[in-house]
């Protein structure tokens, strides 16, 4: 048994992203039941007892292991939550969004394990020094929030990380068949975390429109929109085409504060669809089983 699996407890090194709001505890139950790792993404709930009726209602679903994303920078109440999910039994949870100095500490203190999401070589490195049982590289592929400046491709950064850190690595971005998973490991990582894959899945609480459009994303299809100090990886929709065709300047145009409602109702022109490149090669909607039957056959 890897590192990983040891770590995680269930059958497959495949993670669940989570993704905003999105927390859908039968979603994040049907992925455990499939063998992988499902996960609550509490970077917005601050409410605790919020947090123990998705624990409780995920717990309703599955007995197989699970686990939740924390966001450090943008949540104040991350160790009464840590608190909260140990006292559930959750054993392992990532972490993002932040320097992983401000909470590891009452990680280990738990006895819990955390996995930390880097965008760069660099940002491993450090995560690792301040105790992170493992990182999760996330390429330039991936969908979700990213930087304003360079990045590298998994291709290039989950070998890069593998040979400097001595944890468990795990890749996300560009993952999304068997293809991508062996690739993944045959470049050092012990698993993978998906994310638009599982966003498009039949479970998923996802609008259709949303679905759609992961559906019917092609080739460059996608592109990093700006958001202030970062940005964000979009489908590129009809007005995003228009806009970026009339060399418009994109900066301040788009407010994170209304991905929710745009998500939710579909509405891309009030806030792009978040997806990764592996839109492209995602072609109808499946069952989460059949996603992760397939990913390790």
């Amino acid at each position: 048994m890897s590192q990983l699996l040891e770590m995680l407890g269930c059958q497959y090194p495949i993670i669940q992203g989570p993704i905003g709001e999105l927390n859908d505890p039968e979603m994040v139950a049907a992925v455990s039941e499939a063998g992988a790792f499902g996960m609550l993404a509490l970077g917005f709930v601050s409410d605790i007892e919020q947090v123990r009726q998705l624990v409780a209602a995920v717990r309703e679903k599955t007995d197989k292991p699970f686990g939740a994303n924390l966001m450090i920078s943008l949540n104040p109440n991350n160790e009464k939550i840590l608190e909260t999910l140990h006292e559930a039994g959750v054993k392992t949870v990532t972490t993002s969004g932040g320097s992983p100095k401000k909470i590891y500490p009452k990680l280990r203190q738990l006895g819990m394990k955390g996995l930390h999401v880097a965008l760069s070589a660099p940002q491993a490195v450090k995560a690792v020094d301040a105790g992170a049982h493992g990182v999760i590289v996330s390429g330039t592929e991936a969908g979700g929030l990213r930087t304003l400046g360079p990045e590298s491709t998994n291709f290039i950064l989950i070998p890069l990380v593998s040979d400097l850190v001595d944890v468990p690595v795990v890749a996300a971005g560009g993952i999304a068949d068997r293809r991508g998973f062996q690739a993944a490991t045959a470049l050092g990582a012990q698993g993978v975390q998906i994310g638009t894959a599982f966003l498009a899945a039949a479970e998923s609480p996802a609008c259709r429109a949303w679905k759609d459009a992961i559906v019917e994303c092609g080739d460059a299809c996608t592109m990093r929109v700006p958001l202030g100090a970062m940005t964000i990886r979009s489908i590129i929709n009809p007005k995003l085409r228009q806009l970026v065709d009339s060399g418009a300047d994109l900066s301040g145009r788009y407010d994170l504060a209304n991905a929710g409602k745009a998500w939710k109702e579909g509405d891309f022109d009030l806030f792009p669809a978040g997806a990764g490149q592996v839109s492209a090669l995602i072609g109808k909607v499946k069952p989460v089983k059949e996603i992760v039957q397939e990913m390790v056959s």
